[in-house]
């Protein structure tokens, strides 16, 4: 049975199986974050998705086609999800620890303490509600839910937050959620983390803020990926770029190889 890959995720696991570079032998598909054309698979069997989100999966095209699409086991989202949660964590104590001196002339620096830092966790699914875990002791956290908060409500935390990190799966109503207007509301010098889907994001008004150097942001997901786009232009110390490696671990993509060879042996 051939297999296309469309991300390098697991690239180096399962070597021993049939790669093809020619989609119209392909029979199986392994896709991260980029969308699947099904008319170029005419004899495709199976879309195995190395990650949690299911915004770029073909769902009712591929049921038509008797095309069967496979998710990580339980096991391995519950690594997906820990380790967004430990990485989006990173990100915020990176920021927070950014400045604390310089060794050389042995200066400290006068800084906020990390109790005092206000964080707003945006989404309270399977990862917001793990980083929500992690922070609870550590700082003054808030959290906001669009299926439970109104608008009116994320205005208000939205201007008093230090740090916002975004945990929102990319739908139809999140599309463009931060737009140049809820980007205004940030306080100045305040960060942005996004390590769940890109075009929640408008990618034109984050750079404006960037640009004229307002507010901080660490980015993980992207519009486009590989990533070339503007943010890239950006040379200032306020914006930090990962090539969406949140939750690349090592038993991760352990975990992804061995769910790909039982969905691969099921397909047989």
């Amino acid at each position: 049975m051939k297999i296309y890959n469309l991300t390098n995720t697991i690239s180096n696991y399962n070597k021993e199986l049939d790669y093809t570079l020619d989609k119209n032998s392909a029979e199986i598909v392994v896709v991260g974050g980029k969308k699947i054309n099904l008319r170029s698979f005419p004899k495709l069997k199976g879309i195995f998705k190395t990650g949690v989100g299911i915004d770029n999966l073909p769902f009712e095209d591929a049921e038509k086609r008797g095309i069967k699409i496979q998710l990580p086991s339980y096991e391995t989202k519950e690594i997906i999800y820990n380790e967004t949660a430990s990485f989006s964590l990173y990100l915020i104590l990176k920021f927070v620890y950014r400045e604390t001196g310089v060794f050389s002339s042995w200066e400290k620096n006068n800084r906020k303490s990390l109790e005092d830092y206000g964080v707003l966790v945006m989404g309270t699914g399977k990862i917001g509600s793990k980083l929500i875990d992690r922070l609870s002791n550590l700082c003054n956290v808030k959290t906001y839910d669009p299926l439970d908060n109104s608008e009116e409500e994320l205005e208000y935390l939205l201007k008093r937050a230090d740090i916002v990190s975004l945990h929102m799966p990319l739908i139809r109503e999140t599309e463009h959620f931060f737009d140049h207007k809820k980007l205004a509301l940030l306080k100045n010098g305040a960060l942005l983390i996004n390590t769940s889907r890109g075009p929640i994001i408008q990618e034109d008004a984050l750079y404006n803020e960037l640009n004229n150097g307002r507010i901080n942001a660490s980015i993980d997901v992207f519009w486009k990926e590989p990533y070339n786009g503007k943010l890239t232009t950006i040379k200032s110390k306020n914006i930090y770029l990962t090539p969406h490696v949140a939750s690349t671990c090592r038993e991760f993509l352990e975990g992804l190889a061995k769910d790909f060879l039982h969905f691969y042996n099921n397909l047989m």
